[in-house]
Formats: structure tokens, C-alpha cells, sequence
């Protein structure tokens, strides 16, 4: 067992990398040698020659043996911060690898042998959407053993992972007016993650359901008088919400989701660099580990605050000033995806708190999908930069608790405001006597199927 003390040490260094205060084993007792020079680089290119081998010689998908189930596998990233040497020519991993339904599982390989004849000696899942089966623990001989973690809950940080039920209720207080006002408010509507019932609507005017073509939105129209001024206009819904993971979707038009927008643009020469920074050593993978690149990239480098013009969805303000709420997050990303010619959406909507079962909610919450693999992945990278340990989870999985309003950007619809077309929606538009004003919306709910907090 580990007698050496500096390889101990150096065992040391790589599990609390690879996560806080964890370990990674070494199953062999080492003499005290010389460790010879082997590069991270050589690691990397051997743990990826020995996965992109092994899915060749299957059906185009890594298996690994998990308990009593076999998994079909994608490779989305090694993590490069973590390779290291255990000892002489015997070396350790990290990779993140994602089955056909978009669950990324960390798997934990150990390895031996010299630069172009690495051979794997031990394979083992570690986690599953960031949450582990395991950590490591020191005896007193000073060998490692694993620890079985019994449960492992993500709802503290904001996660409810399955289903989801609640009641949401979308209000605005109309302006006032003085001779007539035009609302647009968006409308919620059922999709294969989310079951939309309207239980109720308190709304005033003449009142129409506009259909937004490009993407499917549905926008609800009020034409008001004076006798309208400062009414309240409720919405309530109830929702049944599934988590949701890679999926796939039928004759999807992946050009339109390929060219810019007004606030997303694409292929311009700053996005070309940064998406070459960030895919280097990359460029003939898959899109799949291309798009992690990206998201890591943004993680890395961007801040979530709230400053001068965030939450306008503005993918050079991003890039320039590296802070911004979801908006800029997702923007940013989209952009750059794009550019890397991955197909890339936008989405907005709300979160519902994880932490209690009733109560306001902080505003609206928006988020991306990426195409690859022949689906659709869902990316959160403003939650996964806020909460460095669900950063796995949020590339490839949605929690349950949301709800969805609209997806894509620069709408329109007829009748059209004046400030057509819409970067995106989920507060209401107001113009009043053909000026537009500043709009309020204020959400809350009420789950249905109450949870121990």
C-alpha cells in the first residue's frame, strides 16, 4: 500500500482536485523510484485513444458496467485538471460521458503502461448529473478505501430532480391611461416536459390569442380604454413539470438555429478566437464535447452580476464586459455555439424555489439547448457558474421545477408593438396612446404536492 510518502502526497494533490476533500486510490504498493516524466497530454491522448477504440469496435457507444446494468456511452470531456501520475507508468482520469438520454456520468479510470500503450485497469462510475456514489476516505494505515454516500439530495441548490407540480400565478397591475393601451403578455403552453392547464384568467378589454409562427409562441393581446387604467391582470396555471434531459424532435429546421440574431450574432472574428481557444486541441471531436468546451468556457470566464445593461440578452456586451445575468449567459453561448456551427436556442421562463412550497418568486429565469448527437441538450450556465458543484448537472439536464413561456428570439406577431421585434418575452409589453412604458409582472405559487423542505 501507499508507504511512499511524496507519491502519497502526490495522490493527495490529485483527489482534492478532482473534487473537494475526496481521494483517488492507488491499488498497487509503490517502491521508492524515480517517477519517470510522462506528460498530461500523453494521458489525455491515451485515455481518449482507449475510448474512441472501444466504442469503434462496438455499436458507436463506450459501454461501461455499472452494477448490474451496462451503459451506452458518449464522450463529452476528460477532465484535463485531473489527470495525473499515481507512480511509474500507471496514471489516473477523470471523464465525463453522457448516455443516450443525456444523464452525464463521471467515470474514474486507472490506467498503466507508457505514451501510446496506455491500457485501462480499472473503470468505475463515480457520479451520475454531479451527484456521487462515493468519496474516498484514509485508514489509519494510511490506504484509501471508498465511502458509500447513502443520498446525496441537489434540492439545497435549487434542483428538484423527476416531476414537479405546482400552481403558478403571472400577474401584472395595468398602466395608467388616458385614452387607450395595447398589452402583449406571454402564455405558457404544454410540451412533452410540461403540462399547461389555465385555471383561471382576470384580464380586461378586448382581449385576443396571437399565434408567433417562427417559433410556436402564443401571446395574449389586450386592447384597453381609460375605464382599464390600473386593473389587475391575473393568470393562473396549474403545471406538471418532468425534469428534462437530451431529447429528440421531429423535421427541426437545425439552419434556423445555426444564423444570428439581432442581440446573437454569429461568426464574427471574436467569437472565431474565443471558440478557438476554447475547442483547442478539440477540433476534430464530436459537437458534443465542442459544446463543453464552450459552456466550460463561459463558466470559467464569465461572473454573474447585475451591471449597466444586463439582462438584455446581448452577446458582445457579454463578451466584452464578462458579467451578466441568464440572459447574458445564454446569449453568449449561443453565439459562440453557433459559431462552432453547433445549432444552438434560447428559452425563458421562471424557477420555482426547491427550499419552500409557497411563496414570490425573484423574476424570470431563461436558459439555452444545444444540437448534437441527434438531439436537443439542455444547458443552465448561469446556475452551474452560481453552483460550481451542479455544473455537471446543469450541461444536458432542466430541473423540474420551471416553467417555460417562450422559446427563441426576435419575435413577431401581428398585431405588433411598436419596439418589434421582441428580443425575447416573458414580462409583459405595455404602450399606451402609442408609447411604450415600462412593463411590471410579479410571480408566485403554490406547490401542489408538498415537499419536506
Amino acid at each position: 500500500m501507499f508507504k511512499n510518502t511524496s507519491l502519497l502526497l502526490l495522490l493527495a494533490v490529485i483527489l482534492v482536485a478532482c473534487q473537494p476533500n475526496e481521494n483517488k486510490e492507488s491499488k498497487k504498493e509503490e517502491k521508492k523510484t524515480t517517477i519517470p516524466k510522462v506528460d498530461i497530454a500523453d494521458i489525455e491522448k491515451g485515455i481518449k485513444s482507449y475510448i474512441d477504440t472501444k466504442t469503434k469496435a462496438a455499436d458507436g457507444y463506450f459501454h461501461v458496467k455499472d452494477e448490474n446494468k451496462e451503459l451506452r456511452l458518449k464522450l463529452v470531456r476528460v477532465h484535463t485538471e485531473y489527470l495525473s501520475n499515481l507512480g511509474p507508468n500507471r496514471h489516473f482520469a477523470c471523464v465525463d460521458l453522457a448516455d443516450e438520454n443525456g444523464d452525464v456520468y463521471d467515470v474514474d479510470f486507472f490506467m498503466e503502461g507508457e505514451p501510446g500503450a496506455m491500457d485501462v485497469t480499472e473503470t468505475t462510475v463515480h457520479k451520475l448529473n454531479g451527484k456521487p456514489f462515493y468519496s474516498w476516505k484514509q485508514k489509519e494505515d494510511k490506504t484509501w478505501h471508498r465511502v458509500a454516500i447513502e443520498s446525496a439530495s441537489n434540492e439545497l441548490l435549487g434542483v428538484i430532480e423527476g416531476e414537479d407540480e405546482f400552481e403558478f400565478y403571472y400577474e401584472t397591475t395595468l398602466p395608467q391611461i388616458e385614452n387607450e393601451a395595447k398589452v402583449w403578455i406571454p402564455i405558457a403552453q404544454s410540451d412533452q416536459f410540461q403540462a399547461i392547464e389555465i385555471k383561471s384568467m382576470e384580464i380586461h378589454g378586448e382581449d385576443q390569442m396571437l399565434s408567433e409562427k417562427e417559433y410556436g409562441n402564443i401571446i395574449l393581446f389586450l386592447n384597453l380604454k381609460k375605464e382599464d387604467s390600473e386593473k389587475l391582470v391575473k393568470i393562473t396555471y396549474q403545471v406538471k413539470r418532468k425534469e428534462k434531459g437530451a431529447y429528440k424532435e421531429e423535421n427541426v429546421n437545425l439552419n434556423k438555429y445555426l444564423s444570428g440574431n439581432i442581440l446573437m450574432p454569429v461568426g464574427n472574428e471574436r467569437f472565431k478566437e474565443i471558440v478557438a481557444e476554447a475547442t483547442e486541441g478539440k477540433e476534430n471531436d464530436s459537437k458534443l464535447i465542442q459544446a463543453r468546451a464552450i459552456y466550460d468556457y463561459i463558466i470559467d470566464n464569465m461572473r454573474y452580476a447585475k451591471n449597466e445593461k444586463y439582462g438584455t440578452g446581448d452577446a458582445v456586451y457579454a463578451c466584452d464586459s464578462k458579467t451578466g445575468n441568464c440572459t447574458e449567459f445564454h446569449s453568449l453561448f449561443i453565439s459562440l455555439a453557433r459559431t462552432a456551427d453547433i445549432p444552438a436556442r434560447f428559452a425563458i421562463g421562471a424557477g420555482i424555489p426547491s427550499d419552500r412550497n409557497d411563496g414570490g418568486i425573484d423574476g424570470y429565469h431563461c436558459w439555452a439547448e444545444f444540437y448534437a448527437e441527434d438531439k436537443w441538450w439542455p444547458v443552465d450556465i448561469s446556475e452551474g457558474n452560481k453552483y460550481t458543484a451542479l455544473a455537471t448537472y446543469y450541461f444536458g439536464r432542466h430541473p423540474a421545477n420551471r416553467i417555460e413561456f417562450t422559446k427563441g428570439r426576435d419575435l413577431q406577431f401581428e398585431p405588433s408593438p411598436q419596439a418589434s421585434p421582441i428580443k425575447f418575452m416573458a414580462y409583459p409589453i405595455f404602450e399606451v396612446d402609442g408609447e411604450s412604458k415600462v412593463s411590471n409582472a410579479k410571480f408566485s405559487f403554490q406547490r401542489m404536492k408538498t415537499k419536506e423542505i
